[in-house]
């Protein structure tokens, strides 16, 4: 980004280097922060700190102008004092030259997207005091309002022949309290009969629902809602957007993703389904009955003679293959296109050739950009190297791609669709990078105990001397089902850990994807197992290093990972000197009834744990972490979000009482207002605080 543009910026970045100076800079919580020029911004440090990370901006929501001349793009940043973010728009050439910011609100701006005929752009913002749809011109020029929708709406997109807008709101269907008692006006309770009554950080009170609305150029008319009365989402909670929904070429369909299941049928599947809905008729059918399960984000070919969505084959399983399906609306024929290619498909965009699908796999750890030809059925990888491509979009003779690494956040970059060659065009983040030093990020593959190869990264301190020692972390993954990429957190960096001294060992052991679907599926069915197996197999490798002190090892992990930590904790044979588990699994009989999306444990676990004829389920309930607490003897933190409703904080207490009765040093950190991650600055800060503080109390 040019240097001469003013941002949004979270700190001073003169309070980086000490703990007095950092804790100065969170006073006055009050007093708005000022918009201050990058370019002047001096960090006196050269390491990572919590404050630094959480200054980086974060570009995200590409989207390339119908002439394929012009990018626009969002940049978030994150304010300290005022413990939130900001969103801005920018524009640019797709070269990434003549850089503009179009937006400068207090509001955040997001779902930018161009206008088809590309003469304005359309966001959503909350500028009038609920989130609405506005316009400006490509420039930056006369912002306007356009939708006036009570209660808001969360998503819109323009119809190709611009006559209408479909837009996606909260509905409430059906009656609460208030309405069957109407005169207990101040009570506050909620009355369930059937599950899903809570869903990852939120009860269940309003429904997503998609409406079409006439567009005359100025606002929004006669808006229908085409899911009306019905108590189902679309897009899918928590994680789907808008790429679940879209228009046909002609405007004369909708194509949309929706898993219309209610109660425990709902808890228990994942299959959605594709649904064509008839503008015109109002008439819509199920594209995809008989496909059991996920069947997300369906695209129109620019013919509008074909569409292709991602595609699960089993019911109840959330990490199957995800394969790219095609239908041919003239044939009538589903196609897999993905058959022999052992690789999830994502992000899937049409080229203008109409044969042409780009998409996002990951393959040995790292999201690569491949091309499917759909007239001979060939996949090739277009990029390459030690970074995570999430998605592309085409614009003329490249594509726009949003790329990270584990040293690096995201930023834009154009790849020639012909050679692959890589042009950094956003660089939002140089100045801060230019400053910092960063870890060497070194791939290893570790042999398994049984025979196999498993992929570990291991991250160094920066300045490292194989001639000291060092204390080590062994980092375990969650997921259960998602690979040690070179992903860039913003929570768990391990660019931040190697700064602060440590060793990261990171093995992307079994159960996760990009190795193959039999490496990822041996987990199900098999927790506290092989998986466990794979932990050792990585920490015990390099603790041969003579670099690696193995009397100042420790082992940290979430979710899943932290699952891991509460079983290493009473089977590590005395490797480890201290714990952090994050939002962890503890009691796995527990969590069987406590969580809302049944078919992730009843796959996972193999079935209930009453269930005594059920050879693995009850081999899963025997590894439970709760029935070894007698083993443990390490001291172990535990950290818990009160809004996680996918691992209930209950979870996290029983683990830190058990340790506190047995004796054992434990710390619990507790966040009442954060869901299974972290998300608000403050609490960020704080957690990374607290994470190091213990850690550095048992390793250093």
């Amino acid at each position: 980004m040019q240097s001469k543009i003013l941002l949004f910026v979270i700190l001073l970045f003169a309070s980086c280097t000490t703990q007095n100076s950092e804790q100065d800079s969170l006073k006055n919580t009050n007093k708005k922060p000022k918009l201050i020029e990058k370019s002047h911004l001096k960090l006196k440090s050269d390491l990572m700190t919590p404050e630094v990370l959480w200054s980086f901006g974060r570009v995200s929501g590409a989207e390339v102008s119908p002439d394929k001349k012009k990018v626009l793009y969002g940049v978030s940043y994150y304010s300290i004092p005022e413990n939130k973010s900001n969103r801005e728009l920018f524009v640019m050439n797709v070269d990434g030259s003549n850089v503009k910011q179009i937006t400068h609100t207090p509001e955040s701006e997001f779902n930018a997207i161009w206008k088809p005929d590309g003469s304005k752009i359309g966001y959503l913002s909350s500028k009038s005091g609920s989130v609405q749809l506005w316009e400006i011109n490509p420039d930056g020029t006369n912002p306007v309002q356009i939708s006036k929708i009570e209660g808001g709406i969360t998503g819109f997109k323009y119809a190709p022949d611009m006559s209408k807008i479909l837009f996606t709101k909260e509905v409430k269907v059906g009656k609460d309290i208030h309405d069957i008692y109407p005169d207990l006006y101040k009570a506050n309770a909620m009355i369930a009969t059937d599950l899903m009554y809570r869903h990852w950080d939120e009860w269940v009170s309003t429904y997503s629902h998609i409406f079409v609305a006439d567009y005359d150029g100025e606002s929004l008319k006669n808006a229908k809602d085409i899911m009306e009365g019905e108590p189902y989402h679309s897009p899918l909670k928590p994680f789907g957007g808008m790429e679940q929904i879209n228009w046909s070429p002609d405007s004369k369909n909708i194509a949309y993703t929706s898993r219309k299941l209610t109660g425990k049928a709902y808890a228990f599947s994942t299959n959605s389904d594709i649904y064509i809905y008839d503008v015109t008729s109002g008439k819509q059918y199920n594209l995809t009955d008989g496909m059991k399960g996920y069947d997300v984000a369906p695209v129109y070919s620019p013919d509008g003679k074909k569409l292709v969505w991602q595609s699960m084959k089993r019911d109840g399983y959330e990490a199957d293959k995800n394969r790219l399906f095609v239908y041919d609306f003239e044939t009538k024929e589903k196609k897999d296109y993905t058959k022999d290619f052992d690789q999830n498909a994502s992000a899937l965009v049409w080229d203008n050739n109409n044969k042409t699908i780009y998409f996002s796999s990951d393959w040995h750890a790292r999201f690569q950009i491949y091309s499917l030809n759909t007239e001979n059925g060939k996949i090739k990888a277009l990029t390459q190297g030690d970074h995570n491509c999430y998605s592309a979009i085409p614009a003329g003779d490249v594509l726009i791609v949003t790329k990270q690494s584990m040293s690096k956040p995201s930023e834009l970059y154009a790849v020639n669709k012909a050679t692959g060659e890589e042009t950094q065009i956003t660089f939002e983040n140089k100045e801060i990078l230019d400053q910092i030093k960063m870890g060497k990020v070194e791939k290893r593959w570790v042999p398994t105990t049984d025979g196999k190869k498993m992929l570990t990264w291991v991250i160094y301190p920066p300045n490292f001397d194989p001639a000291k020692k060092y204390p080590t972390l062994l980092y375990c993954q969650g997921g259960p089902q998602s690979s040690v990429s070179q992903f860039f957190s913003y929570r768990w960096n391990f660019q931040m850990m190697a700064a602060n001294g440590y060793i990261v060992v990171a093995p992307n052991r079994r159960g996760l994807p990009s190795f193959g679907q039999a490496w990822n599926e041996q987990i199900s069915g098999d927790y506290g197992g092989q998986n466990m197996k794979d932990y050792l197999s990585a920490i015990d490798a390099l603790a041969k290093e003579p670099y690696v002190d193995k009397e100042r090892l420790g082992a940290v992990g979430a979710s899943y990972g932290g699952f891991s930590i509460y079983w290493l904790a009473g089977h590590h044979n005395k490797r480890f000197k201290a714990f952090i588990a994050h939002d962890g699994i503890f009691n796995l009989e527990s969590m069987y009834l406590e969580t809302e999306e049944m078919w992730f444990v009843d796959w996972d676990l193999g079935g209930p744990y009453w269930d005594k004829s059920n050879k693995i389920a009850q081999r899963s309930y025997a590894n439970s972490p709760h029935r070894s607490v007698d083993k443990w003897d390490t001291p172990i933190m535990v950290i818990h979000g009160g809004k996680d409703y996918r691992i209930v904080d209950s979870q996290g207490m029983s683990a830190f009482n058990a340790a506190i009765i047995r004796g054992i040093p434990a710390k619990l950190l507790y966040f009442p207002d954060e869901n299974h991650w972290i998300l608000h600055p403050q609490n960020g800060i704080l957690w990374q605080r607290e994470f190091f503080k213990w850690l550095d109390k048992w390793l250093k």
